[in-house]
């Protein structure tokens, strides 16, 4: 089961509080921003800035 389209359009980066969006695989919620990624596991966005990954330079 996916996020649904109603979660996503409320959650927020949680450190600078911008947008965020769903990766290509949809296994992370990403913050252009912050240049962090928020992973997602069984479903759940993992919110947390701690847990955050820093997105791989393009």
């Amino acid at each position: 089961m996916a996020l649904k389209q109603e979660l996503l359009d409320i959650l927020a980066c949680p450190k600078c509080k911008g947008d965020i969006y769903l990766n290509d695989n949809k296994d992370g919620l990403i913050c252009e921003m912050c240049r962090l990624i928020y992973e997602i596991k069984d479903d759940i966005p993992i919110m947390l800035i701690d847990e955050a990954k820093p997105l791989p330079e393009k």
